[in-house]
């Protein structure tokens, strides 16, 4: 699960550079798998905070319904989950 988050997190950020349509279309198709998977797992280990975010995660980047926040936004919601991503995988969220 650590390579799916590096690779999330290192694709998220290659976002704030111009980039084709297509990748930025390949990125939330990536995102929802790679987002999934991470809950899935979540589930497995009774992370149920985690399981949660990721759901919301998959949900915001999903590639069947565009959710047009606007290039600015989008850059600023990027890089936020790609540093979250990068210190979950020191520290997950533990269900209290």
């Amino acid at each position: 699960m650590k390579t799916i988050k590096v690779t999330l997190a290192l694709m998220l950020l290659l976002c704030l550079a111009k980039m084709p349509y297509g990748y930025y279309q390949f990125v939330r198709f990536a995102a929802f798998v790679g987002f999934g998977l991470l809950a899935y797992n979540s589930y497995e280990k009774n992370l149920n905070n985690n399981m949660i975010i990721f759901i919301g995660l998959a949900f915001l980047f999903q590639p069947f319904i565009k959710i047009a926040l606007g290039r600015e936004l989008w850059n600023i919601v990027d890089v936020i989950v790609a540093i979250g991503l990068l210190v979950s995988i020191k520290e997950p969220l533990k269900n209290r």
